[in-house]
């Protein structure tokens, strides 16, 4: 599976992120963590299955040390849920696809028609 994740910068993470208006999910990772490579296939096929309705980002923290501190990443990978602009969930560690699904069921809208 290709890497169709995208990464947003600390410059791109306010417009991206922030003033979504459908909930996102982001993905702390760093290049050496070899479980963040094994959580993109499965972070890939749930944005396929939910595409409309949720965006799925990451963030390299050896780039982007100011969002890792303001959001207290101290193991990658690390998922939080964003809603509203809000950080509203975060799991760390390898999530199934089914973990994922759990992390978002109540924000779930339906796709406009």
């Amino acid at each position: 599976m290709s890497d169709n994740i995208l990464n947003v910068t600390e410059q791109t993470f306010a417009s991206e992120v922030i003033d979504s208006k459908i909930p996102v999910l982001v993905e702390f990772v760093a290049p050496w963590c070899g479980a963040c490579n094994r959580q993109l296939p499965i972070l890939e096929a749930y944005e396929n299955n939910n595409r409309g309705l949720v965006k799925v980002y990451k963030v390299d923290i050896d780039d982007s040390n100011e969002l890792s501190k303001k959001y207290g990443i101290r193991s990658v990978p690390t998922i939080i849920l964003f809603k509203d602009g809000k950080p509203t969930k975060t799991v760390v560690g390898l999530q199934s696809g089914k973990q994922l699904e759990a992390m978002i069921p109540e924000y779930q809208i339906e796709p406009a028609c």
